[in-house]
This record gives C-alpha cells, sequence and structure tokens, in this order.
C-alpha cells in the first residue's frame, strides 16, 4: 500500500501517484507492491533496491549514503495483536533524499501509523532530519514500552511460580527470553546507526542530508540517551529472566528429589512386612508354625520392625 502524504497548514494532505507531487512529501511503503516501488523509485531518482532490502524480515540495521540519497534501516519492536502474540521486531526502511522522505515497511506498525494520524507535535513532512530523528525517537520509546511490560509480566509469573509449578509459566519465560534476545540485537544496531548520525551532525564539514536545527540536534540526543536506556534495560531483564529460570530449574529438580526420597523411604517400609510375610508364607519349617498365637506373633513382627524403620528413617532425614 503507497501513502503520499504532505504536512500543510500544520495539517497532513494526502496526494496520489497520478498528481504532481510536491516536495518535502512523504512517502510511506507498507507491503508494497512491485509497481508501487518502481513508480516511488522513478519520481523520487532512488534507487529500487533501497526499497527492497526492509522487506526482507531478516535485514539488520545499518547506514548507507548513495547519489545524494541517505538510506537507514533500523528494527522495531513488531504490533502485537495479542498478549499471546511473540515479542519480535520488523525491518522499516528510510529513505531521506533532498526532496523527499521514504518509509518501506512490510507490514502495518504503530510507529508509521502514528504519524499517519498526524497527532504528533512539532511533526512536519517538510523537516526530513526532524521527522527521521522523531521515528527513531518513537522506535525508542516502543522498545522501552515493551521491555517494562516484560519486566510486569516476569514478576507476574515469578509470584505465580512461587504458588505452583506450571509449564504454561515456564513456556511464557522461554517466549521472553527469546524476545529479549531479538531486542539486545536490535537496539545495539539501532544504536550504531544512531552514533553515526551523531557523528555526521556534529561533524565540521556541512551535509545537507542532514542539515538540522539546534533542537533536531538535542532530539537526537534524547534518541541517543533512550537507546543507551533501552540497551541497560534489556540487559538486566534478560540476566533476570536467566536467574528466574535457573532458579526455578533447580527448584523443580529438587522437588523430584524429594519426592523420589519419599517414595524410596515408603518403599523400605513397605518392604519389611511384605519380607517377613513372604518368608512365613514358604512351605517349609518356620518357627511358630504350630503356635496358637503363631499369626499374631508374625504380624507384631511386622508392626515392630515396620515402625524401627519408619524411626531410623525419620533420624535419618529421610521420611
Amino acid at each position: 500500500m503507497l501513502s503520499i502524504l504532505r504536512t500543510e497548514n500544520e495539517e497532513l494532505v494526502p496526494y496520489s501517484i497520478e498528481q504532481e507531487v510536491p516536495e518535502g512529501s512523504w512517502f510511506s511503503l507498507v507491503h508494497p507492491s512491485a509497481d508501487e516501488m518502481e513508480q516511488v523509485s522513478r519520481i523520487a531518482q532512488v534507487e529500487e533496491h533501497f526499497l527492497h532490502a526492509p522487506l526482507d524480515p531478516e535485514e539488520s540495521s545499518r547506514m548507507e549514503i548513495d547519489d545524494g540519497s541517505l538510506f537507514i534501516i533500523i528494527n522495531v519492536p513488531k504490533d502485537r495483536k495479542s498478549q499471546d502474540d511473540d515479542y519480535d521486531t520488523i525491518p522499516i526502511g528510510i529513505v531521506v533524499t533532498p526532496k523527499y522522505f521514504i518509509t518501506v515497511c512490510n507490514e502495518d506498525n504503530n510507529i508509521i501509523n502514528k504519524f499517519a494520524s498526524g497527532n504528533f507535535k512539532f511533526f512536519n513532512t517538510s523537516f526530513k532530519t526532524r521527522f527521521l530523528f522523531m521515528l527513531l525517537f518513537r522506535s525508542a520509546i516502543l522498545f522501552l514500552k515493551d521491555l517494562r511490560q516484560i519486566t510486569r509480566i516476569s514478576d507476574r509469573v515469578e509470584d505465580d511460580l512461587r504458588k505452583t509449578m506450571k509449564n504454561d509459566n515456564l513456556f511464557l519465560l522461554l517466549d521472553m527470553q527469546k524476545g529479549l534476545t531479538y531486542y539486545t540485537i536490535a537496539l545495539k544496531s539501532n544504536k550504531v546507526v544512531v552514533e553515526k548520525l551523531l557523528r555526521m551532525c556534529t561533524a565540521s564539514l556541512p551535509n545537507a542530508l542532514i542539515s538540522h536545527y539546534e533542537e533536531d540536534g538535542d532530539l537526537l540526543e534524547d534518541v541517543h540517551i533512550e537507546y543507551e536506556q533501552a540497551m541497560e534495560m534489556a540487559q538486566i531483564q534478560t540476566d533476570v529472566l536467566g536467574g528466574i529460570t535457573d532458579t526455578f530449574a533447580s527448584v523443580i529438580s529438587n522437588n523430584l528429589n524429594i519426592v523420589m526420597k519419599y517414595l524410596t523411604s515408603i518403599t523400605i517400609v513397605l518392604a519389611v512386612p511384605t519380607l517377613l510375610s513372604g518368608l512365613f508364607g514358604m512351605n517349609v519349617p518356620v518357627p511358630y508354625t504350630n503356635h496358637p498365637w503363631g499369626f499374631a506373633i508374625v504380624i507384631g513382627w511386622s508392626v515392630l520392625l515396620t515402625i524401627c524403620a519408619v524411626i531410623w528413617l525419620w533420624k535419618k532425614h529421610l521420611f
């Protein structure tokens, strides 16, 4: 799907591909067709492979400058339709040309939809550098939001595991650990892109592609700080989840050992009367065969030896 938007009088005005697209417009490509990418490539005069690269779900974050165009790929949190969805990331391609701003993504996401709704203050498609920094800032905020959600869920799961060991909770911990791995990789690569932009903005040589106002530079500094915080938070939560998983794996193993200990003790206790009844049930001469109280005596010995076995196991902390 192709959307062409431009800020006019503080409102987003849509354009069609058949119209003459003015400078300062934003081309938003979401799961685009080959024809849409070809048309955008022709109008914006950008290489078509820049538009194809972000459609690969395994594409890593990077930045390139080619023929006067700035090409950036960042990985952002994937929309979670329900609480059962995995934490994953998707790549978004950003192309900044002297005239236009282009975003490419393989599926709908909160970042693009939020900007397309026009709800952001100080958002203007003509200010391409600020738009780029705002996209990066928004992606960092979404990472932090998901990481805080993971923290809350892990606390709840830990409380549940203290009460009862359920496989569902352990699988949920595993899913969150996997999601944190994806987030950590995405945050590291995104941070490299942000640092490159910082170096370009602070370089003495002017660059028309990232010309910016002073407040835009402050925004990029904020983006860098947010990514630092997100990376630290992801690392801490990874360590916490790893500790929780290892601890409860040890608890489960210990509980299994306790159960096996009790079962073994019960087997030993039950073996005593079984042994005596087996001995006195053999077809050979045994004591108390003709004694009128023979059966009672054998039962008494069985009870006495069973009690002794129980006391011995109790003293050994095996019962």
